[in-house]
């Protein structure tokens, strides 16, 4: 047989890029133009930050300065480089092309709306907050207009991503890029990658931590619109491949993210908000191995969380104590925590584990209100006295290691840490450990029999797995966790009392804020039910306005992530495919079920 040989395709035309043939856009614009609005308009737009938008400085954020961007034009000045930058990788400039690996045009369009919203939230909180649009200057005029020509430009680019686009797009870039597979990229620059999103992740949690009120809400808009871009374009699964390549390097680069947080505030304010998000991100991993891994809903769960911090008031010399001369030193204290926490798990899941499905949670959640009921009553008249009721135990004193006396603060390489962020990095260490401790269970062979008594428990049964062991053994396991996470929560509270611990409440922690955390974050992931606790924290938090609707709040979120993203935020590959037919979902070729990096032919 004669071998032929293929001669390399030669680029398409110009015009015929990103789509052959007579697709079009929304907006009927020839696609040269099209790309030249989105790449003048993000240019225009992060150029007008420069100028000044305002004439007063009653504005937060001081707009009134040229040449100096302040407040909200940070962000539109991020969202026009966001939206110039991807231009760049639709005209195929060298260095750019890796930005656009599922070469679609959605990126540009979410890219483009990003800064086109928070420019003009910010063009009309001005008019609104200072009295009408005689307090714009022209920079605000200038900002308005720039920031709508890139959207035009995105809707005239053709948004059906066919065969022959992709192609051509692809063929496009590829005149500028080469674009490696993770396995053909020296380790090396692997680790930098993972190295640089760390920095980065740091970075905009540290300014969205440190934003207020309007300021929050236009930080909010942009990294929505950027990160939904990110990934749309493919970055996400590029970016999920070398961690999956990387696994132990990345968990220790984003702890080490984690422990450079606290140095990054000047206010232990916000250290609080860190460590309380570490609390109830911890807890819920725990019960994540309930829900995730074994497939058990726990709607009582936040009662874990209170035994551990009772456990620890009781023990730890508050005056107030039923045993106010005993003062376990902290390893002790906790140590005892998870273990009453253990204890009470097996207890309560021995004779109720035996139910499945909507019997057992209803269980769950009887067993969450009696112990709140419980501890309230149990202050010398309506029982014995041991939690002193609804007063609960106050006056827990701080923690003291070898000197280090966590209520104080502390010079540490010239920055000076408070108490709350001592408290922080005590709880990044055993976020650690948690951390360690899920990964190696969901690794191991009871791991496996969580997750085959989760898919199908008859079939799992059938197969010699032992369904009520296994169950027992992960109820135990996460009523142990979240005990170890309530005896830090007791102490940097100073008190305990018996009311967050209920199903639902204005305010964490609570067994829906938990739930919804797990299921917001990703279920079976290691990472999404800190996220999804830092989301559900934060948002209140700085929105003063949703603290009396949050659940209202709560129940329009789940809606909207059960219609659009039912597994998560950060999704577990398996439930990714499990939750979209084939076809909807662009799973990358080198990932398999259980994230890691499967062998391809040019490795094999």
């Amino acid at each position: 047989m004669t071998e032929t040989t293929k001669t390399p395709a030669t680029p398409p035309a110009d015009d015929a890029i990103p789509a052959p043939g007579t697709q079009r856009g929304i907006i009927p614009l020839p696609l040269a133009a099209a790309r030249a609005l989105l790449l003048a308009g993000g240019i225009a737009t992060a150029a007008s930050t420069f100028l000044r938008w305002t004439w007063t400085a009653e504005f937060p954020g001081d707009l009134t300065v040229n040449g100096y961007p302040g407040g909200l034009q940070i962000l539109t000045l991020v969202a026009g480089i966001i939206t110039a930058v991807f231009a760049l990788a639709l005209y195929g400039v060298r260095g750019f092309g890796w930005l656009l690996p599922a070469r679609n045009n959605a990126p540009l369009v979410l890219a483009a709306l990003g800064g086109f919203a928070v420019t003009w939230y910010t063009v009309i909180s001005i008019a609104a907050e200072l009295g009408g649009i005689v307090n714009w200057e022209p920079g605000t005029y200038i900002a308005a207009v720039a920031s709508l020509l890139p959207v035009i430009g995105a809707l005239a680019l053709p948004q059906d991503a066919t065969d022959s686009t992709k192609e051509a797009l692809k063929a496009y870039i590829a005149k500028a890029d080469h674009i490696p597979a993770p396995q053909e990229t020296a380790p090396w620059i692997q680790r930098l990658a993972i190295t640089i999103v760390a920095a980065l992740g740091l970075t905009v949690f540290a300014y969205g931590i440190d934003a207020e009120d309007e300021l929050f809400i236009g930080f909010l808009i942009v990294v929505v619109f950027s990160t939904w871009a990110l990934h749309t374009a493919g970055l996400f699964d590029r970016f999920s491949r070398l961690t999956a390549e990387n696994r132990s390097f990345a968990l220790a680069m984003g702890f080490v993210a984690a422990i450079g947080f606290p140095f990054t505030q000047t206010n232990d304010h916000y250290a609080n908000l860190g460590v309380n998000i570490l609390i109830f991100g911890t807890v819920a991993l725990g019960l994540n191995i309930v829900v995730g891994l074994a497939g058990l809903l726990d709607l009582g769960y936040v009662a874990f969380l209170g035994v551990g911090a009772y456990t620890a008031a009781l023990v730890s010399g508050s005056e107030f104590s039923k045993f106010s001369g005993v003062q376990f030193p902290f390893w002790a204290a906790a140590l005892t925590g998870a273990a009453a926490s253990l204890v009470f798990g097996v207890l309560i899941g021995a004779p109720t584990l035996r139910l499945r499905g909507d019997y057992l949670a209803i269980v769950t959640l009887g067993f969450g209100e009696i112990f709140r009921i419980a501890v309230n009553n149990m202050d010398g008249v309506s029982g014995p006295d041991i939690t002193n009721g609804p007063n609960g135990i106050p006056s827990i004193p701080d923690l003291s290691f070898f000197g280090f006396d966590f209520g104080q603060s502390h010079d540490i390489g010239g920055f000076t840490i408070g108490r709350f962020a001592n408290y922080y990095l005590l709880m990044v260490l055993i976020s650690a450990l948690v951390v360690t401790i899920y990964r190696r269970a969901s690794d191991s062979r009871i791991g496996r029999s969580w997750i085959a008594i989760r898919e199908d428990e008859t079939a799992a049964t059938a197969m010699g797995i032992n369904g009520f062991r296994v169950k027992l053994i992960a109820f135990a396991l996460g009523a142990t966790l979240a005990g170890l996470a309530g005896t830090v929560s007791a102490h940097v509270t100073y008190s305990v009392v018996p009311n967050p611990y209920q199903f639902a409440g204005a305010a964490p922690p609570n067994s829906a804020f938990l739930l919804a955390a797990v299921v917001l974050g990703g279920m079976g992931t290691v990472s999404g039910p800190f996220l999804g606790a830092a989301l559900l924290y934060l948002l209140p938090e700085k929105l003063v306005a949703l603290q009396d609707k949050s659940l209202l709040a709560f129940g329009i979120a789940l809606i909207l992530l059960m219609r659009f993203r039912p597994e998560g935020i950060i999704p577990n590959r398996r439930r990714q495919l499990e939750f979209h037919e084939t076809g909807q979902l662009d799973v990358p070729d080198t990932t398999t079920l259980t994230d890691e990096p499967a062998i391809t032919k040019a490795g094999a």
